[in-house]
């Protein structure tokens, strides 16, 4: 039988320690590299490069280009109010590119207008569906005492 002067702890020990100590040792390397490294010089020219674009202009000159249309001016919708033959007030829209451009096509169609406005578009709260119905709420009514 042999005789061993080590015993096995001692030998995972001074293993372990050995490990440990080249893992150090490459953390140290690698933290030094790292840290002691500088910015890497650049180039102080500007270098700009031109790209390769040509605009052909002659589209300008062509029917196609020449014989587009403008786009309409957008109509908002207006609000007016008038009496009718039996002395009843009503209310009708319109729309028109202007209040006064209102005017005068309801002028055209023989209707003096008492007052045109701008109708008002939108909802107060956007969030609310469309299919459901507001129910009013109570409010609570309140008191006070006399003292």
């Amino acid at each position: 039988m042999a005789v061993v002067f080590i015993s096995p702890k001692q030998r995972q020990k001074t293993f372990f320690i050995g490990i440990t100590a080249i893992f150090l040792l490459f953390l140290v390397i690698i933290s030094l590299g790292i840290f002691t490294s500088g910015p890497k010089e650049v180039s102080s020219s500007l270098v700009f490069n031109k790209p390769k674009v040509d605009i052909d202009m002659k589209f300008f000159d062509s029917d196609q280009f020449k014989n587009l249309q403008t786009f309409t001016q957008m109509e908002k919708q207006y609000v007016y109010t008038f009496m009718d033959k039996n002395n009843a007030k009503q209310t009708g829209y319109i729309s028109a590119v202007s209040e006064a451009d209102a005017g005068t096509i309801l002028k055209g169609m023989g209707i003096n207008t008492s007052n045109i406005k701008e109708a008002e578009t939108g909802r107060d709260n956007p969030f609310t569906p469309y299919y459901s119905t507001a129910v009013p709420t109570k409010t609570a009514k309140t008191t006070t005492t006399k003292k």
